[in-house]
Order: structure tokens, then sequence, then C-alpha cells
């Protein structure tokens, strides 16, 4: 899946319950395959704001 123009990878964890998002250097976990997704929306979001202020 997509987010803006970034790839998201979105998986079962074997040793857990729920799904796992990865991408750009970012892991969220979610119940469901949506709420990873939704996590990882708010953890880009996040990232790119505060590399913006560091420049």
């Amino acid at each position: 899946m997509k987010i803006g123009k970034k790839t998201v990878k979105v998986f079962k964890m074997k040793n857990r319950k729920g799904f796992a998002a990865l991408c750009d250097g970012n892991l969220t976990e979610g119940t469901t395959k949506a709420q990873a997704a939704e996590r990882m929306k708010k953890a880009l979001s996040r990232t790119s704001r505060l590399g913006a202020k560091k420049k």
C-alpha cells in the first residue's frame, strides 16, 4: 500500500497478535491492517514535521 509517495509494507506478526506496518525507518503496530496503516500515517507526518524543523 502507499501513503503519499512512500510504500508501506503491512504484515502479520508471527509472535504477537495483530499487524505491523514498516516504512521509511518507522515501525507501527495495530490489531488490524487498517489500524497499523493509520498509525503509520501519523508516524510519517510526525517524522516529516520534525525533519523540517531541524533544517
